[in-house]
């Protein structure tokens, strides 16, 4: 608060000076006394006139703060209006980041990340979606969410709503040849059955959905018939390096165009998801929140290089971006045929202990035991056996067979690998070629593992109509006729759910089913 010239406050303070002044220079005496108290007496009556025209302007000030207050903020992930007749999202159009009038192109103020971001903002959308839901009638509110309560007793009577959230996307056109492609996460739009993206200009547009992959958390949009839609440049993420400035641009809680620049924390992180793991991220302390979801993380030069995915809930300051790379190749198969084919080798493995290890004579417990190779697939036409240890996938280290799943997800059926084994104490390198794990291999390994076939169901789910004897479904008492929900905490509503489940588990020695049988549900853990 600035003081004026002619205030009481400055009057006092200067003839206190005058007073100390005079003191010093040994005139202070009953002259100096007197102007010490005119001092204390207008000091007393300045404070007084002060707290007095605060008391009075107060209400003022309260009641022009909540008149000009913002609305609370909308969390991206989470339901913004979930009751019929509840109005739609506004979503405010920001400011235009473009470059002020008036500042010199040499001004020092136009820094790197200045310029990115007036250059690549307007290829930021902000993303709404509106998804109809059932909500079942939660007779135990303070014991489980509703969401609970539907899979455990769903013979509870439901009711139809809509809800809607927010989150983030970035414009691509990755080849020059597909304009009005939006990039997103796949858990953005979820369960969406409308879609719009509003860009930066004041526009709002409607989307369709392309294809999605829930193991790499992307999902491909399209505008249609859009015009002059600006694009971002894809960098590559091959070249990422720690402590390199990074900016990311999205829709935190409802906030359009934030943005936010940190650095490179760390690179090939991995972190568990509601729909499973998610590998080689880029870990950024660029602040990212709910509703980032689905934006861009850029480097200094403007360029993409991931796309803004999670934040670690127990700590600030960790976020995670899937690499461009990845999500570039994920972009072309969807683009191509709507979806991304999980892809195999052919072997069945299992970890190694101490005690294996020993046997094997290793160093070390880590690797994957080759314990059953596919007739047919690549590994068997590379020379793999039983009782090989995988060891590496390109250069990548095999920790245990979790590790194998997750750098073969990085990989198409148009890639060649360099498998890394042991095999009787000596080092081999084999070529091979992933193949396709189409439905029906699927299908026919979750037979064959795990003991149960299944087949499509009127509701959620997919309906057992096959158990084999001394299965490990057998074992746990699955029964033709029961309904499969969840695999491994991931909802299947086909068999194709089911099947994509499988690929995901395959090698798993425990998946956690969530079982409906007789209108209740049940979770069971089945035991490879």
């Amino acid at each position: 608060m600035s003081i004026h010239r002619d205030s009481p406050r400055r009057a006092a303070v200067a003839h206190a000076v005058q007073v100390v002044q005079a003191g010093q220079a040994g005139q202070a005496g009953q002259a100096g006394r007197r102007a010490t108290r005119r001092l204390v007496r207008l000091t007393r009556l300045t404070w007084h006139g002060i707290l007095a025209v605060a008391l009075a302007a107060l209400p003022l000030q309260v009641s022009a703060l909540a008149a000009e207050s913002p609305p609370p903020p909308l969390l991206a992930d989470q339901p913004v209006s979930s009751q019929p007749g509840r109005p739609a999202i506004t979503v405010p159009t920001p400011r235009s980041p473009a470059l002020p009038a008036g500042i010199p192109e040499n001004s020092p103020r136009l820094t790197p990340v200045v310029r990115a971001v007036s250059a690549v903002a307007p290829a930021v959308v902000n993303i709404t979606t509106a998804r109809v839901v059932e909500r079942n009638f939660n007779p135990f509110p303070g014991l489980m969410d509703d969401e609970s309560a539907r899979e455990m007793f769903p013979s509870l009577p439901t009711q139809r709503q809509t809800r809607r959230s927010l989150g983030s996307g970035v414009i691509i056109n990755p080849d020059g040849g597909h304009p009005g492609i939006v990039l997103t996460n796949a858990h953005v739009i979820a369960g969406a059955t409308g879609i719009a993206v509003h860009l930066l200009d004041g526009r709002s547009l409607d989307a369709e959905l392309l294809g999605s992959d829930t193991d790499f958390d992307i999902a491909v949009l399209r505008v249609p018939g859009a015009q002059n839609l600006p694009a971002v440049k894809m960098a590559t993420s091959a070249d990422l390096m720690p402590g390199e400035t990074v900016i990311a641009i999205g829709n935190p809680f409802g906030f359009a165009h934030t943005v936010t620049t940190g650095v490179v924390s760390a690179l090939g992180r991995s972190i568990k998801v509601e729909q499973g793991m998610i590998t080689d991220l880029v870990q950024t302390d660029a602040a990212i929140n709910p509703g980032n979801s689905g934006g861009p993380l850029l480097n200094i030069m403007g360029e993409l290089i991931g796309i803004n995915t999670a934040v670690y809930a127990k700590g600030e300051g960790i976020g995670f971006a899937i690499p461009v790379d990845k999500a570039r190749r994920v972009v072309e198969e969807l683009l191509g045929q709507g979806r991304v084919d999980p892809v195999w080798l052919g072997v069945m493995g299992q970890d190694i202990d101490q005690r294996t290890a020993a046997w094997l004579g290793l160093k070390r417990a880590s690797g994957m035991l080759v314990t059953d190779v596919q007739q047919g697939t690549p590994a068997e036409k590379a020379g793999l056996r039983p009782g090989d240890v995988l060891v590496s996938i390109n250069g990548n280290p095999i920790e245990d067979k979790d590790a194998y799943i997750m750098l073969l997800r990085n990989y198409t059926h148009r890639d060649t690998l360099e498998v890394g084994i042991l095999r009787e104490g000596k080092t081999a390198t084999l070529r091979m070629t992933p193949a396709v794990l189409t439905q029906e291999t699927a299908e026919r390994l979750a037979e064959r593992r795990w003991g149960l076939r299944v087949q499509e169901a009127q509701g959620n789910g997919v309906r057992i109509n096959v158990v084999l004897p001394n299965s490990p479904a057998a074992r746990l008492g699955l029964s033709p006729g029961d309904v499969v929900r969840q695999v491994g905490g991931v909802r299947v509503n086909s068999t194709r759910d089911f099947a994509q489940a499988f690929a995901r588990h395959r090698l798993a020695g425990k998946v956690t089913l969530l079982i409906q049988r007789a209108g209740k549900g049940y979770y069971v853990s089945l035991a490879v």
